[in-house]
Formats: C-alpha cells, sequence, structure tokens
C-alpha cells in the first residue's frame, strides 16, 4: 500500500468512525496536528503509534500499519493553492516571510527554524467580532555554521 491509499483509507475509517482530530490524537497519545500528517502521508509513525492508530479506526491491516510506518517523501504540488485557506496561509508566508525571517534572525542569529524538531498546535480563540484561529509553530533554531 502507497501513502496515498493509505490516506483514503485512514480519512474513509475517520469518516466512518465519526472521530475528529482530536479524538485521534488523545487515542495514540500524539498531538492532533501530528496525528492528522501522518494521515496525510506527511510524517511516518512510530510501529507501537501506527498499531492504535489503525486500531483507534477499527481496522486491522498490516499494510496498513506498514504504510504508516514508511518514510514519506516530504513533498508538495508547487502551483499555488486554490483552496482559500491553504492559499491564505501561503499569503501569511509571502507577506511576512521576509519580515518573520528578519526578526528571527535579529533575535538568534544566522540560521533556519526546524521544521524537524517541531510542534504545532491550533486552537479556537473565541472573540466577540468573530472567533479567531491561532496556530502555534514551535521549532528549533538551527544556526548556520561555519567551516
Amino acid at each position: 500500500m502507497d501513502k496515498l491509499e493509505m490516506h483514503h483509507t485512514l480519512m474513509a475509517a475517520r469518516a466512518r468512525q465519526k472521530m475528529s482530530w482530536d479524538d485521534l490524537g488523545q487515542a495514540v497519545d500524539r498531538s492532533p496536528v501530528w496525528v492528522a500528517s501522518v494521515c496525510y502521508g506527511m510524517n511516518s509513525a512510530p510501529p507501537d503509534i501506527a498499531q492504535k492508530l489503525v486500531q483507534a479506526l477499527g481496522l486491522e491491516d498490516d499494510a496498513l500499519v506498514d504504510a504508516i510506518k514508511a518514510y514519506p517523501t516530504k513533498t508538495w504540488d508547487g502551483a499555488i493553492p486554490q483552496d482559500p485557506l491553504i492559499y491564505r496561509l501561503y499569503e501569511v508566508v509571502g507577506v511576512y516571510g521576509p519580515t518573520l525571517k528578519d526578526v528571527i534572525q535579529e533575535k538568534f542569529g544566522d540560521g533556519i527554524m526546524s521544521a524537524i524538531d517541531f510542534s504545532m498546535d491550533v486552537e479556537r480563540e473565541q472573540d466577540p467580532k468573530g472567533d479567531r484561529v491561532k496556530i502555534t509553530m514551535n521549532g528549533k533554531f538551527l544556526p548556520y555554521k561555519s567551516w
């Protein structure tokens, strides 16, 4: 089973079980954002988590567990996304990317924020003017090295 078939299988099971990402995160004791990324094929899971995920979705399939454990190829379509929410995230990086780079490097020095040693959380904040989306990204700073 490849990552695409795995993704479709997991999404169909999630819909049948009527499980939220929070439900799945709790079932495997991991962040719901990370679990979603695994289900989308952008991260791999260790064997015990892969097995728990399959069980939480009411599935029994060794090929599915193997696909969840398999290391992904982290690529994405280079075209500008058409989905409005994903497009807005691109817009945030396009508008604020150079600003964030400058502020991060002013505070930390010349380097990058890791997307490997990384976590992310999505929260809903109540607001009388309309609820707010709060995305927290937490990545280890990796300084560039001289040699």
